[in-house]
């Protein structure tokens, strides 16, 4: 019998033409962007709006090759980052078991909830002023923005996933004599599982919004050499220098596509029955 060589992740990869499809799409936009930046003008003799004054992809690369180096840029990612994940863990932590809360017990909902509705629409940028004010330093007043984008998402996943499992389920288990710890640990918390990790997803990206927003208006936190990947952009722009400013952007969606990754890698290892399909 010929036992066949398991495939690394890898491998996989490389053979998935998804994968490929994804680097066709990504070379297609980098050329487009350079054509579009660079020769068009040169080409027609006019500038195209919007994007004919954005430097073209050689132009950020030779800037991010200029900084790559430097440790600023490297510590402005560790801060950034650090702010992002100090304000997410803090809003499961406190998210899960409210959103938990309000799907199990109605009086609980009754209570807390239209409170929690009337604060969920008030934009988290808008907490910048007060926050700066309430908060002893600035960057306490960032990780309390940033946990607020996160938290209000994470709590409408969990209360809808928690709210959608079908009622036959807990009515079984009861009728078979589980206790009302069995129906949390072994329905409630498994049926809402993809929820919580679809809001996890949901509130890193917009927790990444935020954060950079915060160190952009807060001025890095009180650090102008290495106040986080927001302050990189806006000291890049302040400074003229447009394309370490597009090298700031393209380094955010590095760290949010990695965020995210991380999500859902943690999400398939907590939900293994999902791979099976």
């Amino acid at each position: 019998i010929i036992m066949k060589k398991k495939q690394s992740k890898i491998e996989k990869a490389l053979k998935s033409l998804t994968f490929w499809r994804g680097v066709i799409a990504l070379l297609g936009f980098v050329f487009i962007w350079e054509i579009l930046s660079k020769y068009v003008p040169i080409w027609t003799g006019t500038v195209l709006p919007w994007i004919g004054h954005v430097p073209p992809p050689t132009e950020v690369i030779e800037a991010w090759r200029e900084v790559f180096f430097l440790p600023g840029y490297w510590e402005s990612w560790y801060m950034s980052s650090g702010r992002v994940f100090a304000g997410f863990i803090a809003a499961q932590i406190l998210g899960i078991p409210f959103g938990l809360a309000l799907a199990v017990n109605k009086y609980f909902r009754d209570i807390f909830f239209p409170p929690f509705e009337i604060l969920r629409p008030i934009p988290p940028l808008a907490w910048v002023p007060a926050s700066i004010i309430f908060w002893p330093t600035t960057e306490m007043s960032i990780a309390f923005v940033t946990f607020l984008g996160a938290f209000f998402t994470i709590v409408i996943n969990v209360l809808g996933g928690a709210r959608s499992i079908d009622v036959r389920y807990l009515r079984a288990a009861q009728s078979m004599g589980a206790s009302q710890w069995d129906l949390f640990y072994k329905i409630i918390l498994p049926g809402t599982l993809p929820s919580i990790f679809t809001g996890a997803a949901v509130g890193m990206g917009i927790t990444w919004e935020v954060v950079l927003a915060g160190e952009m208006i807060s001025g890095g936190g009180g650090q102008q050499a290495s106040g986080g990947l927001g302050f990189f952009i806006w000291s890049s722009y302040m400074g003229g220098t447009v394309a370490t400013v597009i090298v700031g952007m393209i380094s955010i969606g590095i760290a949010g596509y990695l965020s995210s990754t991380l999500i859902r890698f943690i999400g398939n290892r907590s939900m293994p029955w999902r791979n099976l399909f």
